[in-house]
């Protein structure tokens, strides 16, 4: 595969330094257990979101986008919600560094399909730091995986 990005790629953002916004990067981590068919790339994006939205997806090739990361929606810390870019309010989607991340999903969202499935963080101590993704955020990852799977049309890892 020539392509930087292939057809479907899976974007974990966060930091593992800050407690639960390693959430997404270790969904990606724990993807990698899994066969994942040869159109897709499942990539730790980390706290480079805008930058990797506009720079660096292949708009003629990429067609879903799927951005695993914490979500701050006033449920249970652990639950799990699965939005589209047009259910973000503006300016309401950041990164633990306040980087508006719907501006630029909404500009790539009629260009491809985006989703996002979000948890809701129990902790997020931004800007100390601390290690370590709390016991509900742990417990949501294998139902993010399955969720993740099936947005990819694999089942159990078979495609």
């Amino acid at each position: 595969m020539d392509e930087l990005y292939p057809e479907i790629v899976i974007a974990g953002c966060g930091n593992m330094l800050f407690g639960d916004d390693g959430y997404g990067p270790e969904v990606v981590e724990r993807l990698k257990e899994y066969t994942l068919p040869d159109n897709v790339k499942a990539v730790d994006v980390g706290l480079g979101g805008p930058y990797f939205c506009f720079n660096m997806l292949d708009n003629g090739v990429t067609k879903k986008l799927i951005i695993i990361d914490i979500i701050d929606f006033g449920a249970e810390p652990g639950t799990l919600t699965k939005l589209r870019v047009e259910d973000l309010p503006p300016g309401s989607y950041r990164d633990a560094h306040s980087w508006a991340l719907s501006e630029p999903l909404n500009i790539l969202k009629d260009r491809m399909d985006i989703s996002i499935i979000g948890c809701q963080p129990k902790n997020v101590p931004a800007p100390d730091v601390e290690i370590g993704i709390s016991t509900e955020v742990e417990d949501a990852i294998p139902l993010t995986i399955q969720v993740v799977l099936k947005e990819i049309g694999v089942n159990n890892g078979n495609t």
